[in-house]
């Protein structure tokens, strides 16, 4: 981290959370912040679902909810950026104060309930953006939908043309029974609406569901079985959980989803029960706590051929992204592994 960026960083710390981020998409937008392009080399480069990746290192969605900062994020270091979750129509989400930082746990609390701008204008924006890297959008129901599985497959016929993969987002501890939707019957309904509307768009988009790090063994099973039966292209775990176990921070109590440095060993051991489910025939995205090259690493030979971060960017700034899939070249060739791919899954017994 940069001097300059340190100093961004804590006065950004100063302001409320919420506020805070809204200003660093607005400095991304003004080109205040320094953007090293693609970070790649030739172990980095990865294939995920048909995808060509400069790095297996990703943004996950909620940064740029709105897809306002599409072409500086695919700047920053990142190999891939997700943008939304968008939804059919415009809401405000949850009210405020609906974001929390938990310093000494290095760890965030959300329950922003999809707050967005809607499909058509997040589609619009996602139009005209010009990145160096595959850009996704995750999709969202909104709250009052009488048919919130019908709403996942509305937002992709809206943006999917303009997007490189979209993900199912029905994990959002924030918008209320929307877990539901992971249950066995209703998540094969879902994905079978999604699907049958990706294949109607004139290109392919490859199809991703983000699913929770509080699944029940039995739960988990039934995802994985339906996610190899849907003709989805990877799954992502995971989202934020709802666990508060060992927090010490002052607002370790409010509600939302608990992300950072808390969820890692939860959504690791997750990521490593589901790829043993799964066994290896279906691309796993790592999220949840990364905040380092050996944490991606960890995620990436637990199972994942990717992964994706946001909260560790609160506390160690944009360039983290950068730093780790540096680090993350380094250590791969520390182990003598020529690319990613033959480094997925290696210690995946480790988190069983």
């Amino acid at each position: 981290m940069t001097p300059i960026e340190r100093l961004g960083l804590f006065a950004l710390h100063r302001l409320d959370p919420e506020k805070a981020h809204g200003w660093s998409i607005r400095a991304l937008r003004a080109g205040l912040v320094p953007l090293p392009g693609p970070v790649t080399s030739p172990r980095l480069r990865t294939r995920l679902a048909g995808l060509d990746l400069p790095n297996p290192v990703g943004l996950a969605a909620g940064f740029d909810k709105n897809a306002e900062a599409v072409t500086p994020l695919s700047r920053a270091g990142f190999g891939f950026v997700e943008v939304g979750a968008a939804t059919p129509r415009p809401q405000p989400g949850n009210p405020a104060p609906r974001l929390f930082r938990l310093t000494e746990d290095r760890g965030v609390i959300n329950r922003f309930g999809f707050n967005n701008e809607g499909a058509e204008v997040i589609a619009a924006r996602l139009s005209q953006a010009r990145h160096d890297v595959p850009v996704g959008l995750n999709l969202g129901a909104n709250k009052d939908a009488a048919d919130r599985a019908a709403d996942f497959a509305r937002v992709l016929a809206t943006a999917g043309p303009h997007v490189d993969f979209a993900t199912v987002n029905v994990s959002s501890p924030n918008t209320e029974k929307l877990r539901d939707l992971q249950g066995k019957a209703a998540l094969s309904a879902l994905l079978a609406g999604v699907i049958a509307t990706r294949d109607g768009l004139a290109r392919r988009v490859p199809v991703f569901l983000k699913i929770a790090p509080d699944l029940a063994d039995a739960e988990l099973a039934d995802v994985a079985e339906v996610a190899l039966s849907s003709g989805i292209d990877a799954v992502i775990a995971t989202n934020t959980t709802l666990s508060r176990d060992g927090l010490k921070s002052a607002h370790r109590g409010e509600a939302g989803g608990l992300s950072g440095a808390p969820l890692f060993e939860k959504s690791t051991r997750t990521l490593a029960r589901l790829s043993d489910l799964t066994g290896g025939a279906l691309p796993l995205i790592g999220v949840g706590g990364i905040a380092s090259a050996e944490d991606a690493y960890a995620k990436i030979r637990a199972g994942a051929s990717a992964v994706q971060l946001y909260s560790a960017l609160v506390y160690g700034g944009l360039s983290l992204a950068a730093d780790i899939a540096r680090g993350l070249d380094g250590l791969l060739q520390r182990d003598g592994f020529a690319t990613v791919a033959e480094a997925v899954g290696t210690g995946r017994k480790d988190w069983l």
